[in-house]
């Protein structure tokens, strides 16, 4: 998958806007100063096209049964 040079600005960008919090459940997830930890929220792609960019195609979920879920949906 190729991602563009400014994925982790616009990811961060998703997830301010979602206040740090998963898009489904609504748990908090706020920044993590540890890049070790997999409790983080991260950002996904509705139609898992990483080109396609736009705001409407970009979620942030929580790591756990809510981004299985969502993916697994898209399948």
């Amino acid at each position: 998958m190729v991602y563009p040079k400014h994925w982790k600005q616009l990811a961060k960008s998703i997830k301010e806007k979602s206040g740090w919090r998963c898009q489904k459940c609504d748990r908090s997830l706020p920044p993590d100063k540890n890049p070790q930890r997999r409790t983080h929220l991260q950002v996904h792609h509705w139609n898992r096209n990483p080109s396609d960019n736009r705001l409407e195609n970009l979620i942030a979920l929580c790591p756990k049964l809510c981004r299985i879920h969502v993916v697994e949906t898209l399948m």
